[in-house]
């Protein structure tokens, strides 16, 4: 491609809204252009890298025995009403882009299609001996953001490859579900990402396990906890951890209420009380749904709401207004307690609040918190589980390790769904018995273009993007300067010619551009090779990669050789 022709004009100044080196490095390389708010065009350098990105997924999803195909983007609510999604989407998520059609049904743009695929299915498959089956599609889907940001990270509009497994028990589901975990490991190692594979909460897909593909990089949305010891991961929203666990006094010291006037934080009640601050505890009023709940951790903790919706199975989560709370306990804000609240608020706790002796909790009185307080004497026991939000230093629930953390951009996601859709939507089959059960399904799948974006953010420095080959837009930019003189200009037509005639991808820089600018936008734009021709290099070219500092002069031939060693062409 002539550089001349080309579409994408380069910036030499980041975008003011950029709010990360992707988003800032897209736009300022022509790869991107703003729409509206998280809506963009993919310009030819990204469409190009976008369609390499497609082709590694799809041989990788063929590989693992799944079929392409491609489903409608406009979807009915009646097949969402079937599920029950369709008020979890758009009333309480919002995240749906649903409107009335001009015969006055309402339809949606397509955020995901657990409902399409299970209906295509439902109507061919019969018996048992219609399973296994696997499809995937790589389409463009849409989510209402409340806050677009990050440029491709986290738009309104982006391309995503799902795929789906029907099968006729758990036994087959896991076959296929390991299938297509090793598949997204191979993505991954074809891209040549840094990354990991963690547990994972299922959110609104649902299924009972899911892990994510993250790929670690500063700028990740995500925290992950892994252990420095073993091979546990997860995304802190579904981590466990272990604390350390202290002696307890063996006398139950009588219950009162302490005056500490404006005291709120754990920590500076700790100090107050000279108690440790494990003894402390935080009481936190929510609503779930249409009811309250009361949930404690230790005062050194932090409650994970995500937990809290998954063990009520709460459609939506969030703490009570000011109002809510003194009208519920008496208090201001910061002194809840689960001591005296009414009999319909349910009281749920983390494990590590169980086992202490003598702690402190809020007293349901503005400025007074209770001390010495025992579960059986003072207050009944309450329903306990793991409610705390595992941070780094705890130690790894599954060995003596240690967990660390690490930020990361989430890739892929794939889900064990069971029969969750199956059931709900009537995809059955008859198994050898003669008996109808619902098929046992698997959703799987991958961001396309996140995975370009995530690719910028670990691989750029401060001139511009370092792609790796196998997903550059073009593998070699060749550079032309001094075109002015008849010679010099010979050359690079000839060895744009014969670059392309060896099957090389390349972006020829034929502009009448001065060598600053010209080498200013390469550095940009990133290309994992570059190649120039000047007067002063003879007959020789100059030979950069965009990784090293230092070009070096080489031969026609050379350069040849080393192109299709890098880019693994034959």
């Amino acid at each position: 491609m002539r550089q001349s022709r080309h579409i994408g004009k380069t910036l030499r100044e980041a975008p003011k809204d950029a709010q990360s080196a992707a988003h800032a490095l897209m736009v300022r390389g022509g790869y991107i252009q703003q729409l509206s708010a998280g809506v963009y065009s993919y310009l030819p350098l990204l469409l190009r890298t976008l369609n390499k990105i497609s082709q590694i997924v799809r041989e990788e999803m063929v590989a693992a025995g799944s079929e392409e195909m491609l489903m409608p983007a406009l979807q009915s609510r009646e097949l969402w009403e079937e599920t029950g999604r369709w008020e979890r989407y758009t009333a309480i998520d919002g995240i749906m882009f649903a409107f009335k059609d001009r015969r006055g049904a309402m339809v949606c743009l397509g955020p995901t299609h657990e409902e399409v695929v299970t209906d295509i299915l439902r109507r061919d498959l019969k018996s048992y001996k219609d399973l296994p089956k696997s499809v995937f599609q790589i389409q463009t889907k849409f989510r209402d953001e409340i806050r677009p940001r990050f440029g491709l990270m986290r738009a309104r509009e982006f391309i995503m490859k799902d795929a789906y497994s029907f099968d006729v028990d758990e036994a087959g589901l896991e076959v296929a579900y390991e299938a297509m975990r090793k598949a997204y490991h191979r993505i991954c190692e074809r891209i040549g990402f840094q990354y990991r594979a963690v547990a994972a909460d299922s959110g609104a897909i649902g299924g009972s396990g899911s892990q994510e593909f993250m790929v670690l990089a500063d700028t990740g949305e995500d925290t992950i906890l892994f252990c420095d010891a073993c091979d546990c991961a997860a995304n802190q929203e579904k981590a466990s951890s272990r604390l350390e666990e202290f002696e307890q006094e063996t006398e139950l010291k009588p219950m009162e209420a302490v005056l500490g006037k404006g005291l709120i934080g754990t920590g500076p009640l700790s100090e107050f009380l000279k108690i440790p601050l494990w003894k402390t505890t935080k009481t936190l009023i929510f609503e779930a749904d249409d009811k309250v709940v009361a949930v404690m951790v230790r005062g050194d903790c932090d409650v994970n709401e995500i937990k809290v919706v998954n063990r009520l199975g709460c459609k939506s989560l969030r703490l009570a207004s000011p109002g809510r709370i003194k009208t519920l306990t008496g208090a201001e804000v910061g002194y809840a307690g689960p001591i005296g609240l009414p009999a319909d608020v349910l009281v749920l706790a983390d494990h590590y609040v169980n086992g202490r002796v003598n702690f402190e909790c809020g007293a349901n009185q503005t400025d007074h918190h209770n001390v010495n307080v025992n579960f059986g004497r003072d207050l009944p026991l309450p329903e306990f589980g793991d409610f705390r939000m595992a941070r780094e230093g705890d130690g790894c629930p599954q060995c003596q390790g240690k967990l660390q953390s690490a930020r990361g951009i989430e890739i892929g996601h794939i889900f064990k769904l069971g029969t969750k859709y199956s059931e709900a939507m009537g995809c059955k089959v008859l198994d050898a018995q003669g008996k109808s059960n619902p098929v046992v399904m698997g959703c799987y799948g991958i961001g396309v273009s996140r995975i370009a974006a995530a690719c910028i953010e670990q691989n750029h420095d401060d001139r511009g993007i370092l792609w790796p080959p196998q997903i550059a837009p073009y593998q070699v930019h060749l550079i032309a300067l001094n075109l002015e003189d008849e010679e010099i200009n010979r050359q690079c037509e000839a060895l744009y010619a014969r670059l392309q005639s060896e099957g090389i991808e390349v972006l020829f820089d034929d502009r009448p551009l001065r060598a600053g600018e010209k080498f200013g936008d390469a550095d940009l734009l990133g290309l994992p090779i570059r190649l120039t021709i000047s007067k002063r290099t003879g007959d020789q070219i100059e030979f950069k990669l965009r990784k090293e500092a230092k070009p070096e002069m080489v031969s026609l031939e050379d350069a040849l050789v080393r192109i299709k060693g890098i880019c693994g062409l034959k």
